[in-house]
């Protein structure tokens, strides 16, 4: 019932879903033949559906290096979080983890469930890797040579601080942007974007941490959201300059929908008792209509609309919150684009 009750409330969604559900199957269809590559693209569809088929926006080559760049990390992500490897077994494979990607031989047994197999069965990964072309090769060594480093540094000490946190999320999300940028550009579809923008558009990914034991939780999840809309503004920007339409279309989807998650997650106490994600009409909606920069402004500033509404100005953090929020808001307005795109906001 409660699928159909949310299709009787937002009818609007049915034929995105429709369609979407069709893109689902056809990239399941579009499986390659070869072992190693089917091997690739059938985990990348079972540790994230929603980035297999986002994904399917760029051309085979480059598709190609962002999903090898996906799963590296995704692995390199798994020996980081198995907190049953001891810490002087873990430390040195953080720090090689970028030599191992260059040996088909190497795996290592960690991990449950599909991450545990794409352990297991990592030599799958290494041997598509090393038929990438070299300047997606050298991308992505320095991006998990970069992230390693960091992460291994935060196995050895403990994240006190405001400025140990960004740093932190940084290595496991920051990178992620540059590295995407790195692609783009060894791909020859866009100049090299500052490591400035590349950052926070990998930043504003990253998923909240939630204090969920403190007698304050909603505060500091407001705050946990408003730190992340510091990364609104160099989002915009990034995407703008951004030349080919479908890596345009590949990096504005997850920014909507990370915004959109962050305007649904905000002063809601419903994040500490349950999964609280946008519905999954609206993402159909987001995925068929994100067309253009206009789309974008667009949506940034009807899910900016939606947390201004929840400020609570009794919140330690509403006028920082507010100040932000608004700034995107005027940056959008600013752009001329309002009156041209699609309302994603209702959720």
């Amino acid at each position: 019932m409660g699928a159909l009750s949310t299709m009787i409330k937002h009818p609007d969604d049915i034929y995105p879903l429709l369609k979407l559900k069709i893109a689902s199957r056809h990239v399941e269809k579009q499986i390659p033949s070869e072992p190693h590559w089917a091997f690739c693209y059938t985990m990348l569809q079972k540790v994230s559906r929603s980035f297999a088929l986002v994904i399917q926006q760029l051309d085979t080559e480059l598709r190609n290096a962002v999903c090898i760049f996906y799963l590296v990390l995704r692995a390199l992500d798994t020996v980081e979080d198995d907190t049953s490897i001891a810490t002087d077994v873990k430390v040195p494979i953080l720090l090689a983890f970028h030599q191992h990607i260059y040996d088909p031989e190497w795996h290592f047994a960690c991990g449950t469930n599909n991450y545990k197999v794409l352990m297991d069965e990592f030599h799958h990964v290494s041997t598509a890797f090393l038929e990438l072309g070299n300047g997606y090769q050298e991308a992505i060594e320095d991006i998990t040579k970069r992230m390693g480093a960091g992460m291994a540094k935060f196995i050895l000490k403990e994240v006190e601080t405001i400025d140990d946190y960004d740093e932190y999320c940084h290595y496991v999300a920051g990178l992620v942007g540059l590295g995407l940028s790195k692609l783009f550009h060894a791909a020859g579809k866009e100049d090299l974007a500052s490591d400035s923008l590349s950052n926070s558009m990998g930043l504003f990914l990253q998923d909240l941490k939630y204090e969920e034991n403190s007698e304050k939780a909603v505060q500091c999840l407001n705050d946990m959201v408003t730190n992340a809309l510091i990364h609104m503004e160099d989002c915009l920007k990034y995407m703008a300059a951004l030349r080919d339409p479908a890596i345009f279309k590949f990096c504005a989807i997850p920014q909507i929908m990370a915004i959109g998650t962050l305007a649904l997650c905000y002063n809601n106490i419903e994040v500490f008792r349950g999964v609280v994600k946008m519905r999954r009409g609206l993402t159909a909606k987001v995925i068929d209509r994100t067309k253009s920069i206009d789309d974008v402004y667009g949506a940034f500033f009807d899910f900016a609309s939606v947390i201004k509404s929840k400020v609570d100005k009794n919140d330690l953090h509403a006028t920082k919150t507010l100040s932000r929020v608004e700034a995107v808001q005027k940056l959008c307005r600013d752009s001329g684009a309002l009156s041209k795109r699609y309302a994603f906001h209702s959720f």
